[in-house]
């Protein structure tokens, strides 16, 4: 299983999108700045949306679209779901 995600600084903050194999540790990653970066630059430590995939191939394919997108329709994407913007990393399961 692979997924892309988007995290957040705070609602409607800095976005940032990835894709990962495994996302509750690459979200650990970012939330304790273990990768010095853009995400630890920026404070963007909130898990605010995420979708899964079969396969890594497709999740970087669904990254690089959504990386293309206008800011309004990434925001529209985790506001479909995710209208509070909660941080969603607690709800993961090891």
């Amino acid at each position: 299983m692979s997924f892309v995600y988007l995290m957040a600084s705070k609602p409607r903050g800095t976005l940032y999108c990835g894709s990962t194999t495994d996302l509750l540790r690459r979200v650990w990653e970012h939330k304790n700045k273990s990768v010095l970066g853009f995400t630890a630059r920026y404070g963007i430590s909130r898990l605010v949306w995420y979708e899964a995939h079969d396969m890594l191939a497709a999740a970087r394919l669904r990254e690089h679209q959504i990386k293309e997108w206008q800011r309004d329709w990434k925001i529209a994407l985790i506001e479909k779901d995710n209208q509070h913007w909660i941080d969603l990393y607690s709800g993961l399961s090891p």
